[in-house]
């Protein structure tokens, strides 16, 4: 089996908002950059598409390190604006182009602490349980027995540490010093890494609640609008496992002027947890609650590496692309009990039922898509995938899109025959079931007027944003009743549409006897595959009941959508799998259309969010297989269709 010896992500430049007003943008200051001047645009009132990553995790996570991952804060922000990093198996990582955005978001749980326990001229280093990491990543080995043992000392290491923080044996005090000196070099390297209106930097961190699945897992990440008087101390598990609690404390920076919100990811994995109808203790939902959550919660993280988070099969039955990275390979999500509440549709509709219980809606927030790597740099594309947890499934035999023969598969399925599975005849390394799921998503996207934290974060909280499951693809949606004059040739259509209408995220009203317009406009990822369709999704309740419904809007190669069916045509797309070449001549580089609903009510509030679909392209367990010249794996798919998301618009009756 040949080992990469090189990966190159390819990802392409942000080009210039939809509208293409500001191509020929004043340039009004001057910014000095890795020895180069650039020029700082001036801000774009149409705004501009931006792209980043704001899940990523360094050397300082706790379990990053131990996956092998050395590299730093500052080593993360080098990798978003382009140059290449160390990944722990030995090659290097790199965007062809750098990304707008990056936040750093390690654990403030441990916060640097492994490392602490691996450096063995530290004081922590001396506690007895620490000496199983005493030089942990001095001399690393790929081998199969050492990531066996490193898969173990990630949990062991960790329930020591909390053993001896509850029992007292552990000094609370060394740890906090720890992870509190951490967080100041964090801070710092946001800031040496920020350049305002070419590069944007947020200092932040992961609330992590618990390791264990399916089991309130109800991980966010915390993001400063920027770094003055940040604390000097973290919010972390060690305080609560709450979220409610968490938002307490936000609440209480707030009041002194550090603002913040937090952006829950993996709700396909919290067992109903994530968008529950009560609150964490299992009370009743009130206005207190709604407020609290709105307040720090206006975004969710629709997709990531461990998987998506917009629906399920077992939800959404009428859904045809519903199972997109949605399974997991955890025997609880079989039952549909785990999956209700754990999915952002769901969660839409649920916030309906409480809005017409004549509760205030809990769950009007926006979508994202960003990495969750441990490598200091996302795999956002699936022939170049590298995933995301270092050495355990750097290689295509280790993450098993390829068999694991030889003497060391003869010698392991001896050992350790739970970590051998058969497939078609082959045997795959099945450590974790989960890695070959693991996908090359995702990415942040948002509409600002330049690139700055002011503006970018300002567009977090007003919700002008949209993810995608890697890809560049970008996707404006608008609502109103101001659109029926507007044509799409028209020059002004994205400053009318600002003017007269609302984009994604907002909430429009009831006007009598009128029916509201929508505006999508799509652009393709020039490096990715071309658009097959543009859809629209409504959900709504009817006699107290969810309801759902998928409208393709628009179609690619000038086909019409059935009126009747509300699906475009089959375009013809393909894919060659045996060298995932695509059909050269399907699909489009650009969608845009207006659409109304043809079951709009009047008096039937809704919530209205776009799905952009690319054409099939070969997915990286794939890619892997055809690089190694074997045959894919026959229990996972061969090919997907990378896509995009809307936040949503709201329609509410007066």
């Amino acid at each position: 089996m040949k080992k990469q010896n090189f990966i190159v992500i390819s990802l392409i430049i942000l080009i210039n908002a939809c509208s293409e007003t500001n191509e020929n943008s004043k340039l009004v200051e001057l910014e000095e950059q890795d020895n180069y001047i650039q020029p700082r645009p001036e801000p774009n009132p149409d705004k501009n598409a931006y792209f980043g990553d704001l899940h990523v995790h360094t050397s300082n996570s706790f379990d990053a390190y131990t996956f092998g991952t050395i590299t730093s804060p500052s080593d993360a922000y080098r990798f978003a604006k382009g140059e290449a990093i160390p990944h722990p198996t030995g090659y290097e990582i790199q965007l062809k182009k750098p990304l707008d955005f990056y936040a750093v978001t390690d654990h403030a749980v441990f916060l640097g602490i492994i490392k602490e326990a691996a450096d063995t001229s530290s004081e922590f280093s001396k506690y007895d349980f620490t000496k199983p990491v005493h030089n942990l990543n001095e001399n690393v080995s790929n081998s199969i027995f050492s990531i066996l043992k490193r898969s173990g000392l990630f949990r062991g290491f960790g329930g020591a540490m909390q053993e001896g923080l509850e029992d007292g044996t552990v000094d609370r005090e060394l740890v906090e010093t720890v992870g509190n000196t951490v967080w100041q070099k964090t801070i710092k390297a946001a800031d040496d890494a920020y350049k305002p209106g070419i590069f944007t930097t947020f200092a932040g961190y992961e609330f992590t609640s618990r390791i264990e699945l399916y089991d309130k897992y109800l991980h966010r990440n915390v993001i400063f609008k920027d770094t003055k008087n940040l604390p000097v101390r973290l919010f972390s598990t060690i305080d609560s496992r709450d979220p409610e609690k968490l938002w307490h404390w936000m609440d209480g920076l707030r009041d002194d002027g550090v603002e913040s919100l937090a952006i829950p990811h993996n709700s396909n994995i919290s067992g109903g947890a994530a968008f529950s109808m009560s609150d964490y203790n299992g009370g009743p939902i009130d206005e207190a609650y709604v407020n609290r959550r709105l307040r720090n919660e206006p975004l969710v993280e629709i997709t990531q590496a461990k998987g998506t988070s917009e629906t399920h099969p077992f939800l959404s039955k009428n859904d045809e692309w519903a199972a997109f990275e949605s399974k997991t390979n955890m025997p609880q999500e079989n039952n549909i009990n785990n999956l209700k509440g754990s999915y952002v549709r769901d969660a839409y509709l649920r916030g309906l039922t409480l809005s017409e219980q004549g509760i205030s809606n809990p769950f009007k927030f926006g979508v994202i898509g960003s990495s969750d790597t441990h490598v200091s740099g996302g795999s956002y594309t699936e022939e170049t995938h590298f995933s995301k947890i270092g050495l355990l499934d750097g290689e295509p035999y280790l993450r098993g899109s390829v068999p694991y023969e030889g003497f060391y598969g003869f010698f392991t399925k001896l050992l350790r025959p739970e970590a051998i599975i058969e497939i078609d005849g082959n045997n795959y390394l099945g450590v974790s079931t989960r890695l070959i799921r693991f996908g090359s998503s995702g990415l942040a996207g948002v509409w600002a007027e330049e690139n700055t934290r002011e503006s970018i974060y300002d567009a977090f909280r007003r919700k002008e944003t949209f993810g995608t499951s890697g890809p560049r693809i970008k996707v404006r949606f608008f609502a109103g009743y101001n659109l029926e004059g507007s044509k799409l040739g028209d020059l002004t259509l994205i400053q009318d549409a600002y003017t007269k209408n609302t984009p994604m995220g907002g909430t429009i009203n009831q006007e009598e006897d009128k029916s509201p317009r929508f505006l999508v406009w799509a652009i393709s990822d020039p490096l990715g595959a071309p658009l097959q369709r543009v859809q629209i999704i409504k959900g709504w309740l009817e006699e107290g009941e969810h309801r759902e419904k998928v409208f393709d809007v628009a179609c690619s190669d000038g086909q019409s959508v059935d009126s009747i069916t509300h699906r475009c045509s089959d375009n013809g797309a393909s894919v060659n799998v045996d060298n995932c070449s695509i059909s050269p001549d399907k699909g489009d580089s650009e969608i845009k259309t207006f659409w109304q609903d043809p079951e709009f009510k009047q008096n039937q509030d809704a919530f209205y969010y776009s799905r952009v679909l690319e054409n099939p392209t070969c997915r990286w367990s794939t890619w892997d297989a055809v690089r190694g010249d074997e045959t894919p794996r026959s229990d996972i798919p061969i090919t997907i269709q990378e896509r995009a998301w809307s936040s949503p618009i709201w329609y509410i009756q007066e």
